[in-house]
């Protein structure tokens, strides 16, 4: 059976971004997000699919901010450092031979939705490469969600498991939770406990809305409050699946890779393990590549120890901490500096939902540590306890 590997370029690039210790290249420029793609863009060429997409936002509004003037309004701005990155990795993706797919007007999760929808009708299997939790509402027959950081799979039963409802009824269970990141407004005080049982009993948001009245408590009259604005919730929550777009899931085959292309980005961002790739690798893409060599699942989340090691050490005396003793060594740089720099890695740039995946430290340029804390993948090396 043909298959298709439909990629969040925006889940890619944030999670990177997130993920990893700030990199740079000798000159200065952040590579840090850069460097993650190109890892989880290797993994995509090894499973060798039939048919792949990288899709991201177009910029401008779409339509949900026609719908609600509100929209996203609470987003913060990406941060320079990574707007500085959107580009290279843009022309990395090109020159890996991935079609590029960015539409006005909608979402990059639109794009997504319709051409899963389309593959799916012709009897093709879809793979959606994400980490974003709206995606799950397109899991179906043919039609499964890989996580990038943990290479998990989400099919029907993973969907059930880690939200408590159906895939049919992810639309709802979003409208009901809402959603702080994007400002969609919910039912406050609605977590997703309450949404999941709201809809095992009632089966659907219109369901729960019939049946507002029976819900009792604090909780039953925020429901009644906020039953107005639900339907608005539902639409702004829900993944189009019928955007008109100028190719087809056939039209998308990998593109042919220009090797001079992306040695000069690797050169500039000074990605020696990708240099040395196209180097043994003639024919880029077929054989083990130095990429593969570090795991199977080459994705920001899963680089080992020595792939972390060999990029941070190349621009100055970085450490990645994994023992108390180096810990305790730290401790005693900190108490001797003058000055200290310290970072948090995390899981969302939403400080109310995210959770520290690790540390950053610094004492003078080109001396620094990473401690990883929080990092959840196959292989994870070993890390320090939290407590």
């Amino acid at each position: 059976m043909a298959k298709l590997i439909l990629i969040d370029g925006s889940s890619y690039l944030y999670r990177a971004f997130h993920a990893l210790p700030p990199l740079s290249n000798a000159h200065g420029e952040p590579t840090g997000a850069l460097f993650g793609v190109v890892n989880m863009l290797r993994a995509t060429l090894k499973a060798k699919p039939d048919y792949l997409a990288f899709v991201s936002d177009a910029p401008g509004p779409t339509f949900r901010n026609e719908l609600y003037d509100q929209y996203k309004a609470n987003r913060p701005p990406m941060p320079d450092e990574l707007r500085v990155q959107v580009e290279p990795m843009l022309a990395i993706v090109a020159a890996l031979g991935f079609p590029i797919l960015r539409v006005p007007g909608v979402e990059a999760d639109d794009v997504i939705g319709t051409l899963a929808v389309q593959a799916r009708d012709l009897g093709i299997e879809v793979e959606v490469s994400t980490g974003d939790k709206d995606m799950a509402q397109l899991v179906g027959p043919l039609v499964t969600l890989v996580n990038t950081m943990s290479n998990t799979v989400l099919d029907h039963a993973g969907v059930v498991e880690k939200f408590g409802v159906r895939p049919q009824q992810i639309i709802d269970f979003l409208a009901l939770t809402g959603d702080t990141i994007d400002n969609v407004p919910g039912v406050p005080k609605c977590g997703p406990k309450t949404a999941a049982k709201w809809l095992a009993e009632y089966d659907s948001l219109d369901g729960v809305i019939a049946n507002a009245d029976k819900i009792g408590g604090k909780i039953g009259a925020s429901l009644r409050a906020a039953l107005a604005q639900l339907p608005l919730s539902r639409e702004l929550v829900t993944i189009k699946t019928d955007v008109a777009l100028e190719v087809g899931p056939t039209e998308l085959a990998q593109r042919e890779v220009d090797v001079e292309q992306l040695r000069e980005l690797y050169t500039r961002y000074e990605f020696k393990a990708a240099l040395k790739e196209l180097d043994e690798s003639p024919g880029f893409g077929s054989g083990e590549s130095g990429f593969e060599k570090a795991g199977a699942a080459a994705t920001a989340g899963s680089l080992g120890n020595e792939v972390l090691t060999a990029e941070l050490s190349r621009v100055g005396e970085y450490e990645l901490i994994t023992t108390q003793e180096g810990f305790d060594g730290w401790l005693d740089k900190i108490r001797d500096a003058p000055l200290l720099a310290f970072d948090t890695e995390t899981t969302s740039i939403d400080a109310m939902r995210a959770d520290i995946v690790g540390l950053s430290l610094a004492v003078e340029p080109g001396t620094a540590c990473y401690i990883p804390l929080g990092h959840d993948y196959p292989g994870v090396p070993k890390q320090l306890d939290r407590d």
